[in-house]
């Protein structure tokens, strides 16, 4: 069962697709990462927590008010799991990402985050003894030596001399709570997909709240000018709400163990964005990169064998 019906899925190409709704959420989250760097220091990194998931908490039940009256029993019955999924993928992934950005480096989280579709299919074997194919295999590997050509300048001194710190063991802590979120979410009861939206976020939102008030009392504050807004205004749409929404949709449709290695391609999206944003040269290593990269998802997504949440 996935979380919009086979009907809408048929009627809009792009609902139905896996691939391109796992790429375009990879898409959101490396733009959380590049403006969730461009704020560190500027918003605390709990409040922008808090704040990511309170607004779409908003406007989600504004919108899903008669879903949520429907599947209302549903969602009295499967608290355990609905917080479990909240507390991981929402709450924890959430904050400890933007603490994890208060320490280490640009390099550093991009060649971290490319653990987590390794993680996803260790839990998966652990947790559900999902079955792990060659191409699977082959396109993990594929696609994180792509990632390791990006983050190093294919110089492999560079890899050779990397250090890590708290920040760097906040990031590698972070995967592996993904990971636990993206495999039970073969769990997630039937329900419309904004009511599980909403819950996902009401959730987060009550979870790190009482953490961002303690960080205020601590003397943090934020910034209150228009770099502030529009960030949180960016996370709040793009990386939590859209992301998320397709994220559910395009594991329900193929599985995580094929679906993880789609999070290879955040720091190929993370080198486009600094280009066309910022300015920056592209160099033959990320022509390199992005190659292997789309090679090893290409690779995943060819594996029939992984089973999909029922």
């Amino acid at each position: 069962m996935t979380t919009l019906s086979r009907d809408a899925g048929e009627a809009r190409p792009f609902l139905g697709n896996a691939y391109l709704l796992l790429a375009f959420a990879s898409l959101c989250w490396s733009g959380n990462h590049i403006v969730g760097r461009m704020i560190a220091g500027h918003v605390p990194p709990l409040a922008v927590s808090t704040l990511r998931w309170i607004f779409p908490a908003i406007l989600i039940f504004l919108l899903a008010r008669p879903h949520l009256e429907r599947d209302w029993p549903v969602i009295r019955g499967h608290w355990p799991i609905l917080t479990l999924l909240a507390l991981t993928g929402g709450a924890g992934f959430g904050a400890l990402i933007y603490i994890g950005l208060q320490y280490t480096g640009a390099l550093n989280v991009s060649l971290l985050n490319s653990l987590a579709p390794v993680f996803i299919v260790a839990a998966g074997a652990l947790v559900f003894r999902d079955p792990l194919s060659g191409y699977q295999a082959t396109g993990i590997a594929v696609s994180l030596l792509g990632v390791l050509v990006i983050v190093t300048r294919a110089d492999l001194q560079a890899l050779l001399t990397l250090s890590f710190n708290v920040g760097d063991l906040i990031v590698i802590a972070n995967m592996a709570i993904w990971a636990v979120y993206s495999i039970f979410l073969r769990k997630k009861p039937a329900m419309h997909w904004l009511s599980f939206m909403f819950v996902f976020a009401a959730i987060s939102t009550l979870a790190t709240l009482p953490l961002a008030v303690i960080e205020y009392l601590s003397g943090s504050r934020m910034q209150t000018d228009w770099l502030t807004f529009g960030a949180i205004a960016f996370i709040g749409i793009f990386p939590s709400f859209l992301a998320f929404a397709a994220w559910i949709r395009g594991v329900g449709l193929i599985g995580s163990n094929r679906a993880g290695p789609f999070l290879h391609l955040i720091p190929l999206y993370s080198a486009v964005l600094a280009v066309a944003l910022l300015g920056e040269t592209l160099m033959l290593y990320h022509a390199l990169g992005f190659v292997l990269i789309l090679t090893g998802v290409w690779l995943a997504a060819r594996a029939k064998d992984a089973p999909a949440p029922p």
